[in-house]
This record gives C-alpha cells, sequence and structure tokens, in this order.
C-alpha cells in the first residue's frame, strides 16, 4: 500500500491548522488507507466478536484529532504520531469499559511482534501494556513516545526521529531499551 505523499499532506495539515474544513476532509482521505491499515494491524489479534472494528478505530481516532482542541500538525511524521496516541487511548479506554462491564474479565488483546518484543510474538492485554508504556514514561518519556509512534503509529525510525527532533541513532538506542524494558515488565506482570 503506498504512503500519503508527506509534501502534499503538509500542505493539507497547515491549511487545516487555519481552520479549512475542505481540508479536513481531504486529509481523511488522504490517510484513510494508511490509518484502516495500521488499526487493522492493532486489532488483529482481538477477539472475534470484538464490537471495535479498524473502521471505527480510524472514524473515531480521527474525530478526536479533529475535534475540539486547535490542529497544529507540523507534518505527515507529527500527525501519524498524533493518532497513533488517539487510537492507543481508545484502545485502552474501550479495553477498560470492558473490563469494568465483565468484572475484570476479557480485556481487549494485542499481538506485540517480533519487532517490539524480541524472540517472538506474545499476546498481551491492551491495558497491561497502557500501564508499562505509563510506567516507562514515568522513567523515560521519549523512550515510551517511541514505542507509542512505532507500535501504535507505525513510524519508521527516520519519521520518530524528525518527530522527535532527535538522531535516528538516538530513536535506536530508544526502541530497543524500550523493548527490552517492556518485556521485562510485561513477562513479570504475567508471571505474578
Amino acid at each position: 500500500m503506498p504512503q500519503v505523499d508527506a509534501q502534499h499532506l503538509t500542505t493539507l495539515l497547515n491549511r487545516a491548522a487555519g481552520a479549512d474544513s475542505a481540508a479536513a476532509q481531504e486529509i481523511f482521505a488522504s490517510v484513510y488507507d494508511e490509518l484502516r491499515r495500521l488499526a487493522a494491524e492493532l486489532m488483529r489479534a482481538e477477539r472475534a466478536d470484538h464490537t471495535l472494528q479498524p473502521t471505527a478505530l480510524v472514524h473515531e481516532a480521527f474525530m478526536r484529532m479533529m475535534g475540539g482542541a486547535e490542529v497544529g500538525w507540523k507534518n505527515r511524521a507529527h500527525f501519524f504520531a498524533c493518532a497513533a496516541r488517539a487510537m492507543r487511548r481508545m484502545l485502552v479506554d474501550h479495553a477498560r469499559a470492558r473490563s469494568a462491564a465483565k468484572r475484570g474479565g476479557g480485556w481487549g488483546m494485542v499481538t506485540l511482534d517480533s519487532t517490539v518484543a524480541p524472540g517472538g510474538a506474545s499476546a498481551l492485554d491492551v491495558v497491561a501494556l497502557n500501564d508499562a508504556l505509563e510506567e516507562l514514561e514515568s522513567r523515560d518519556a521519549r523512550a515510551a513516545r517511541v514505542v507509542e509512534m512505532r507500535f501504535f503509529g507505525g513510524l519508521t525510525i527516520d519519521e520518530v526521529s524528525q518527530v522527535l527532533g532527535v538522531a535516528t541513532s538516538t530513536v535506536d538506542d530508544d526502541w530497543a531499551f524500550s523493548r527490552a524494558w517492556l518485556a521485562r515488565r510485561l513477562d513479570g506482570g504475567r508471571a505474578g
């Protein structure tokens, strides 16, 4: 699936920042396929009867991103970083609501693939992942943002580097550290 033209998207993002509603509609049309692919990846390990589908995740995340707050995306990478955060929050909110309804059972599951969890895929619940990311954020906010952008947003090392304004080697280091830290934290949580 081809990536959205970065220069064209940046132009649209600048127009949307000026309250151009036509630009917002064009942004959605331009990024829909890519966001849908990312959402499908996130939802792949969910149960078959999950009430939140990738299409709904994309639509709701976009609505949250466009609604209320002033739009101030700098470029394609920054937009997808914000989309990653919106999708993460929605999945966590959905899992918590389901958990509350079931009194702790049936939390939404996501697969942390081999790019995040060394040694192969392992199923994790999204609430545990979120809690671990929040703990990591209190220790190393940049490392947590790297995970969020890479895992939830599908951004490349170069794109994360651009969003954070740091060298790609720094992002590589944060990514390696975060994967190891999360693997330990999440494995410990399951064993305990």
